[in-house]
């Protein structure tokens, strides 16, 4: 299959990825009651050791989950532990259990309804912009080394390069945040790109959703 994609419609896909991440930002603001917006969104082409060594090995929170449809890949967020056991709380109405660096069945649950409420907010904006619909999996937790959450997930095209969007999105105040990286199969996102209306609004399309 031809990679080429009218430069137009790239431009569309660059918008659709960074409102998608600011759609992620105003879901995390509501679930903490603070403002939090995105510091840094990029896109990259690595290869996977490069991918694992772009996350790195320190312990963090991973929830993952699987796109089921076109561009089909993983969405992932990954969080330091202290920062999700604060987003599990809140969560929760308040209710932390341990402080030990280990996460009770309820914090687990608590992670995984957050990246399921991440990712159809993140999903749904990319499925109106491309005129589709993307059914997803359901979030896995994961704790660990970063590099390892990646191995985890498994199920990586045998394509010599991965395409990342790499956004960070920070909580007022910096004290709080998450990474969300998204890992679409190249060839089936290129055929999605091709197919986008010229004429699409993205900002309108991935509009945010009220949280509650």
């Amino acid at each position: 299959m031809a990679l080429e994609v009218d430069v137009r419609k790239l431009d569309i896909f660059n918008g659709m990825a960074r409102e998608g991440s600011g759609t992620v930002a105003d879901h995390l603001g509501q679930l903490t009651g603070h403002d939090a917006a995105v510091r840094t969104s990029q896109i990259n082409f690595l290869d996977i050791e490069d991918v694992k060594t772009h996350i790195g090995t320190d312990r963090r929170v991973g929830i993952y989950v699987e796109l089921n449809e076109p561009p089909y890949g993983y969405v992932l967020f990954m969080l330091e532990p202290a920062d999700s056991k604060r987003l599990a709380g809140a969560m929760m109405g308040g209710m932390g259990e341990t402080d030990d660096g280990e996460f009770s069945e309820m914090e687990r649950s608590a992670m995984q309804e957050i990246g399921n409420i991440m990712t159809s907010a993140f999903i749904d904006g990319w499925a109106n912009v491309l005129d589709t619909t993307i059914d997803m999996g359901t979030p896995t937790f994961v704790l660990g080394p970063a590099d390892g959450i990646v191995d985890e997930m498994g199920g990586w095209p045998e394509s010599e390069l991965v395409f990342v969007i790499d956004s960070r999105i920070t909580v007022e105040g910096g004290d709080l945040g998450m990474t969300v990286y998204t890992f679409p199969e190249l060839e089936s996102l290129v055929e999605l790109i091709q197919n986008i209306d010229l004429d699409t609004d993205v900002e309108a399309d991935t509009a945010a959703d009220e949280l509650f």
